[in-house]
């Protein structure tokens, strides 16, 4: 498993499309963003949560594909498939690969960049901790869905639809608690519910898409 996980670590890097491209994606929003909204800090203030959990989201979707067709284009899922590893573990593995290169460095980098927002110094620190518990949960469910459309011929635009609105409530209620937080409210709520939604999903999704990898493999 240990020996998966640096595999595809390794291969996010060279094969490009991991935390690279997605931090450059993430400033690229988090710069911009002022610029069409206005020198107004206390409007940037006010959306900048909503802005960096919306940034941060789609600088995910920019890798998701990855996560299973190079292995289907090189042969390697069907090695993987019929290996003595479960393919739920291996499902798994590689969602936590992508959230290692992808993920993790934007949870870093958001409360840096919410400096170029004006985030309030409460928001930095909420910012960071509900991304660091939603995007585990944007990790699995994309995995899903490119294990859903591995194999298919310019499946990346059809694996974004699929994607998306299942990273809609992920977005309302990481939104919302670092909303609430920054202006000094009660986040509990928003929080436990997307700690429920990453549990579910880290606890129900890999079995989901090892299925639907086995199906797309016959």
């Amino acid at each position: 498993m240990i020996a998966l996980l640096v595999r595809d670590m390794r291969l996010a890097m060279r094969a490009g499309g991991g935390f690279g491209l997605g931090l450059a994606f993430f400033l690229i929003v988090s710069t911009l963003v002022p610029f069409g909204v206005g020198p107004d800090a206390e409007i940037l203030s006010r959306i900048a949560p909503g802005i960096l959990w919306v940034g941060a989201l789609l600088a995910c979707l920019l890798s998701l594909d990855r996560i299973f067709q190079l292995d289907y284009e090189d042969g390697s899922l069907d090695l993987l498939a019929t290996a003595p590893l479960p393919m739920e573990g291996v499902v798994a593995i590689k969602a936590l690969a992508h959230w290692l290169v992808t993920g993790l460095p934007l949870t870093l980098a958001a409360p840096l960049f919410g400096g170029l927002m004006n985030l309030e110094s409460p928001g930095h620190y909420w910012i960071f901790v509900t991304l660091l518990l939603g995007t585990p949960a944007l990790s699995m469910i994309g995995a899903f869905g490119a294990a859903l459309t591995v194999g298919l011929k310019r499946g990346g635009l059809l694996l974004s639809l699929l994607v998306l609105p299942l990273y809609i409530p992920t977005l309302i209620f990481g939104a919302e608690a670092a909303t609430r937080g920054t202006a000094g409210l009660d986040a509990s709520t928003p929080l436990l519910m997307m700690a429920g939604i990453t549990a579910g999903a880290m606890a129900l999704l890999p079995f989901a898409a090892s299925a639907a990898i086995r199906v797309n493999l016959r």
